[in-house]
């Protein structure tokens, strides 16, 4: 199951950086513009991904103290603070080098999980307190599939935009040699 776990942190670094790529052709004005997401702009939504990474793997950070390998993966994803409102183009530079940080540190901290890690219990008022704790591998799908659901939501805008655009595929060159 861990193996999943790496192709997917391999996927979402690979979806965000074809995202960016897309992105950083457009205008700063194109970029900032209101599409009329929950997130208003296209580099809103792609803060958002970046931010719920930041979120999701503070939520691992706090159940893997017994990974002294996993925790030093995550180093690199520590902080950075998002800039509120529309970016301007320096910013937006930025934004670059903070997501590649964070995929990485995302990739690396797979890496380093052990089989166990998988089952660590991660407490989250999601749900209501019912249950009141799920295993890490169902963190991590979620994670997972928050940055699809939202690179999703940036790819529809892009097809509205007859901009190409196709970063979904899952690559064979994600699994382990």
């Amino acid at each position: 199951m861990k193996t999943i776990f790496e192709i997917y942190a391999k996927y979402n670094q690979a979806g965000n950086g074809a995202v960016y790529g897309i992105l950083d052709k457009m205008s700063n004005e194109d970029r900032e513009r209101d599409r009329g997401s929950y997130y208003g702009s296209l580099s809103g939504l792609f803060r958002h991904v970046l931010g719920g990474t930041r979120f999701f793997l503070s939520i691992f950070e706090a159940v893997l103290g017994g990974n002294a390998a996993a925790l030093k993966a995550l180093e690199p994803a520590k902080g950075f603070v998002l800039p509120e409102g529309p970016l301007s183009g320096a910013q937006w530079k930025d934004l670059k080098s903070t997501m590649e940080s964070v995929d990485a540190a995302y990739v690396n901290m797979t890496g380093a999980l052990t089989a166990g890690d998988l089952d660590l219990p991660v407490k989250t008022e999601w749900y209501g307190g019912n249950p009141p704790a799920v295993p890490l591998s169902f963190m991590l799908s979620n994670l997972t599939m928050h940055n699809t659901h939202h690179r999703g939501q940036i790819s529809q805008i892009l097809d509205s935009l007859k901009i190409d655009n196709d970063y979904s595929g899952i690559s064979a060159a994600f699994l382990p040699r």
